[in-house]
């Protein structure tokens, strides 16, 4: 499987970890802990490129690199 960028971050208004794919759009998945919700996010990210491919849907490349990474 291809390596994506995650972020992980706390949301306040869910009380919780929200792990997200920028490449993959709407995957995302919560945990209580950063943990929690990486291995919850891995587990997204294996349905979404299983749902993809049955669906006969492009799989993106991965694109995403934080701010903090990019050259200008």
């Amino acid at each position: 499987m291809k390596d994506y960028h995650i972020n992980i971050f706390y949301s306040d208004e869910d009380e919780g970890y929200i792990a997200d794919i920028p490449d993959l759009r709407y995957c995302s998945a919560f945990g209580e802990t950063p943990e929690d919700a990486l291995r919850e996010v891995l587990v997204a990210k294996a349905a979404w490129i299983d749902a993809a491919r049955a669906n006969g849907k492009a799989i993106p490349p991965p694109r995403f690199r934080p701010a903090i990474y990019q050259v200008a």
